[in-house]
């Protein structure tokens, strides 16, 4: 018996395995619900004498929704393995002023650079502070953050650095169009979703989000997995930082605190159909979740929703989503 428990992990998963755990299966709610709100709001904008389908709302959807969306896909990874990541936010505010300022002194690629090495170190810790020092992913994070912000109160009073016009363009730029921003995003989708569905490391995120203590006797090493997906999550909060700068020109000690990255981040997740356990879920799902949160914007702009009510929706929204889905799994 315990032989066939330390069975090693097939290195390779199938394409039935990963169905099977769930990976895209939690995405058709939210996508259900993202068509019935853009039927809503496509008649409340023709009643109200606007377009919801021209291309300033469409481009204007796509280029807000970017940076939440590569943000949430890197959140995707962390609580697919059962994890989380609250420092996403504070990491944005420093990696853009990391970005704007080395932009400003040595060049947009050591700016990249400068960027990637931060973020990274950042996940790593987090994922480090997590496995070896056994402190769970909600306090850790949390820590890490406030560490951050402490570090951000200390040395910036606001905007910082400069961004060169031809960065910029990242933020602004369309290919016909598509934003590049929303290309980004989907290139980063796309990524996030192939390592998840075809590599060993992404069949090994669902193991250890589903039952860590059966994926270590089945030979997974738990704890490099979850350092894994916090690096990964780091590194996209890094790139969203970067598009960030490139919208603002500068880097700014508040803009990810103040866009809320963190919770919407996970909420946006959360519609999408990953379970907070952890190795239910998918990519999938994240993308309509993140574009459910900017339909759901539009709608709260045309019909000029103060910020408290969106709040309060947004709330109810999030709550009902998780009623429906704990439903789900008990009828199942």
């Amino acid at each position: 018996m315990t032989q066939e428990l330390r069975t090693p992990v097939p290195k390779t998963p199938t394409w039935r395995g990963l169905r099977d755990v769930g990976a895209d299966s939690p995405a058709r709610p939210v996508y259900l619900s993202l068509l019935a709100l853009t039927v809503f709001a496509w008649i409340l904008f023709l009643t109200d004498g606007g377009q919801f389908f021209s291309q300033v709302n469409t481009v204007g959807i796509l280029q807000r929704s970017a940076a939440l969306g590569i943000v949430a896909v890197g959140q995707t990874l962390v609580i697919l393995a059962g994890s989380l990541d609250l420092s996403v936010a504070f990491l944005i505010s420093l990696v853009s002023l990391v970005a704007a300022e080395t932009m400003a002194d040595y060049g947009v690629l050591p700016a990249i650079g400068a960027v990637l090495a931060v973020s990274a170190l950042v996940g790593l810790v987090n994922g480090l502070v997590i496995t070896r020092l056994k402190v769970h992913a909600f306090i850790a994070t949390l820590g890490i953050s406030l560490i951050i912000k402490g570090v951000l109160d200390h040395r910036y009073d606001g905007p910082a650095g400069s961004v060169p016009e031809s960065f910029q363009r990242l933020g602004y730029d369309r290919i016909g169009p598509v934003p590049v921003s929303a290309l980004l995003w989907a290139a980063i989708a796309f990524a996030a979703w192939f390592l998840l569905r075809r590599t060993p490391l992404g069949y090994r995120i669902y193991a250890v989000g589903g039952d860590p203590e059966v994926a270590r006797l089945s030979g997974v090493r738990t704890d490099r997995v979850v350092v894994a997906a916090h690096v990964l999550c780091a590194l996209c909060a890094g790139m969203a930082g970067l598009l960030l700068a490139a919208r603002l020109g500068a880097g700014a000690p508040t803009v990810g605190s103040d866009g809320g990255y963190d919770l919407e981040s996970i909420a946006a997740v959360v519609l999408g159909g990953t379970a907070l356990a952890g190795g239910r879920g998918g990519v999938a799902g994240t993308v309509g979740g993140v574009l459910l949160l900017a339909v759901l914007d539009s709608v709260f702009n045309q019909l000029e929703i103060n910020s408290f009510a969106k709040d309060v929706v947004r709330g109810l929204v999030l709550v009902a989503a998780l009623a429906i889905y704990a439903r789900r799994r008990l009828a199942r």
